[in-house]
């Protein structure tokens, strides 16, 4: 990727991209060199220092450019030019002409080529781009045929119209809701510190309360507006207030569906929670040996932008670089011949893998951060700043290791996003036979993406623990989470769903206050697109913020499982666990011993969490609420005869979860005897 940037620098294409260039192939703001058999070109622009476009509202998505010709001008029109005196008089009073190079000011008015060579009337008014030197229409009326062209499933162009402008109108609201969102997010990791304990139930009620609140309020904000008389609305609004009535209707039903599912899983999971409990109460304290971890999602996110400010800056430049050619019309473009044109397809994978690598970096850093918390037996002991240190292992030693983690999920993700292309581009084109193998491709590569994911996490701690390669680490990390199959499951299942309530709650929060700030916003158009953009980003915020939460659990749990295995509480080998988990193990074995599940013999043995019984009966129950849900999702997202639905959901459960989850459960059965405890 340094190479391609380096390339399209050295090409020009660096001038290109910030100064701007014309139709002929001239630079703006600089002296040029005659290009061979292009008119117009060579021309001095040293006082024409920016890019006017004749119809900047012209744009081809197929070969993403602006259809219009591109001239250097000395300034941009500030304000809307109706007629073409207006624009003759802009070129006399500013000294920018804007009609084409052989077409002189005073001849703007009288020439009968003036139609064509001039700009389309009327010129809105544009400002030039900071540091790029283009002149950009400052109305948003010409960003919405933008959207008209890129969203095409929109057949009233009112409609979007209407959307952008609700967007614009409330803009400030959107900001107030997305830094709400943000300071929730901060205020629930700073009291998951100190309230590990009894988040789970807080949590429980808060989520109880707040779908149950919000769902009622939608209900009631739709009844409302429903039984308000239309006779006191002007003609002008009413097709707003039918929008805002249609999209209320939408939210209270997605509401209600979400809220009894919601209740549902919760019935199902409402007997896992001590495991949970545990490991929160144990991941809060090292939130509070730890406090920089509570900041390491800025730390990344800074890191993605950094890197994405990088790659749209190389790929704007590979859209510049390479030899001037002369198209059909005459005009100059830059075109890379030869192999070099496919440098873009490896600038793509090199954002995937990057992206991917910056990411394994935040697990690797915040595992090598929590390994040496939980092994070290003194707390007071720890290393000034854990985290530096493990940074500082990380460019040491562990570059290759997150490097071909993250090169192993690039090569499972580019294949899925091929199949999404093509499935997106044959949409209601192939036949039934064909759209379900294709889904079912689809989602066995998302199935193993997330599994290489998880095992690459727990890979990172193993290297973390043991400074081996990853290959090492990763078969280590697999063996230990067979061995443990059923707490992996126990504590991902009820710990994933507990952060993910977390996240339902700041979302719902952010949700319902807007939903009040706008009823009661009275310049406002249309609900729908602000409250989604608003949604959307309060999710983004909590899922960052909980994400790290969760790894922090999950790598508790390896070293835990570590623990137990190379330790047994004898003198020597003594356990470096919290406290916390040796009561909790302790109280396992009583509530065990007095169901009458285990004996005087095995009752200090460190057992599954599950029984044998009890691991069936939860594999059944998840399988039977995995395919009821994924037939009521395929069958109300989709508009497809409700037996292809089913059809489509019994094949993926047959060959891809029932096999999955049964062969975790068969190895399970093989690990070694568990270890006794003196």
């Amino acid at each position: 990727m340094g190479f391609i940037c380096g390339f399209s620098v050295a090409t020009g294409a660096a001038a290109r991209l910030v100064s701007g260039y014309d139709s002929y192939g001239n630079i703006c703001g600089q002296k040029n060199a005659k290009l061979e058999a292009i008119p117009y070109s060579g021309m001095d622009h040293t006082h024409r220092k920016y890019v006017f476009f004749l119809d900047p509202c012209n744009l081809d998505l197929i070969n993403r450019k602006i259809k219009s010709v591109a001239l250097c001008v000395a300034a941009c029109p500030r304000q809307e030019l109706k007629t073409l005196s207006d624009v003759q008089k802009f070129a006399e009073t500013n000294g920018s002409a804007l009609c084409s190079y052989n077409l002189k000011p005073s001849e703007y008015t009288t020439s009968p080529k003036s139609s064509v060579l001039c700009p389309k009337l009327p010129v809105p008014a544009s400002a030039p781009i900071p540091f790029f030197h283009r002149c950009a229409p400052v109305n948003i009326s010409c960003y919405a045929k933008f959207a008209e062209a890129l969203i095409t499933f929109v057949s009233d162009n009112s409609v979007l119209h209407r959307l952008i402008s609700g967007v614009m109108t409330s803009k400030e609201i959107i900001l107030g809701l997305c830094l709400l969102s943000l300071v929730l997010s901060m205020i629930l990791m700073v009291i998951i510190r100190y309230i590990s304990r009894v988040l789970v139930w807080i949590l429980t009620i808060l989520v109880i309360l707040g779908s149950l609140g919000g769902t009622g309020v939608l209900w009631w904000l739709y009844a409302k507006q429903r039984r308000s008389p239309k006779e006191t609305v002007i003609p002008e609004q009413l097709q707003i207030a039918e929008d805002n009535l249609r999209a209320l209707l939408i939210y209270a039903i997605s509401a209600t569906v979400f809220t009894v599912i919601l209740f549902l899983i919760m019935l199902v999971m409402r007997k896992r929670v001590a495991l949970t409990i545990a490991l929160f109460h144990v991941a809060g304290k090292v939130f509070i040996h730890l406090p920089l971890l509570v900041f390491q999602p800025f730390w990344t996110f800074f890191a993605l932008v950094l890197f994405w400010v990088y790659w749209i800056m190389t790929l704007l430049f590979l859209g510049t670089t390479g030899s001037a050619v002369q198209n059909e019309q005459g005009f100059v473009e830059f075109r890379i011949s030869g192999p070099l044109q496919y440098m873009w397809w490896y600038h793509v994978v090199g954002l995937i893998w990057i992206s991917e690598f910056i990411l394994a970096c935040q697990q690797m850093t915040v595992a090598g951060a929590v390994v040496t918390y939980y092994f070290t037996r003194d707390k007071r002991n720890l290393p000034f700043t854990p985290i530096l240190a493990s940074v500082n292992r990380l460019i040491r030693y562990h570059l290759g290791t997150v490097a071909k983690g993250s090169f192993i999920i690039t090569l499972v993700k580019i294949p899925r996003m091929i199949l999404m292309y093509i499935h997106s581009q044959l949409k209601g084109k192939e036949n039934a036979c064909a759209r379900c193998i294709l889904k079912s491709c689809i989602c066995c590569l998302w199935c193993l993406e997330k599994c290489l994911n998880y095992l690459n996490q727990n890979a990172y701690t193993a290297t973390a623990i043991n400074s081996t390669n990853f290959c090492t680490s990763a078969k280590d990390a697999f063996v230990i989470l067979v061995e443990n199959a059923l707490r992996v499951a126990a504590i991902n299942t009820v710990g994933d769903f507990m952060l993910f309530l977390g996240k339902v709650l700041i979302v719902c929060s952010t949700g319902l206050a807007g939903i009040m700030l706008l009823n009661y916003q009275q310049d406002y158009t249309v609900w729908v697109l602000p409250l989604i953009i608003v949604c959307l980003f309060a999710f983004l915020v909590a899922h960052c913020f909980l994400s790290i939460y969760e790894m922090v659990v999950d790598v508790l749990f390896l070293c835990f499982a570590i623990d137990t295995k190379y330790n047994d509480g004898s003198p020597g080998r003594e356990f470096y666990m919290d406290k916390v988990l040796m009561e909790f193990v302790e109280n396992s074995r009583k509530a065990m011993k007095e169901a009458g599940k285990g004996g005087v013999a095995d009752a200090r043995e460190l057992k599954p969490m599950v029984g044998g019984d009890e691991e069936a009966a939860a594999l059944q129950e998840f399988h039977f609420h995995f395919f009821s849900l994924s037939v009521f999702t395929d069958c109300t997202s989709s508009g497809e005869a409700f037996v292809i639905c089913i059809t489509q959901d019994v094949l993926l459960f047959l060959f891809v979860c029932l096999p999955i989850t049964w062969m975790a459960e068969f190895l399970s059965q093989l690990r070694p005897p568990s270890v006794k405890v003196s």
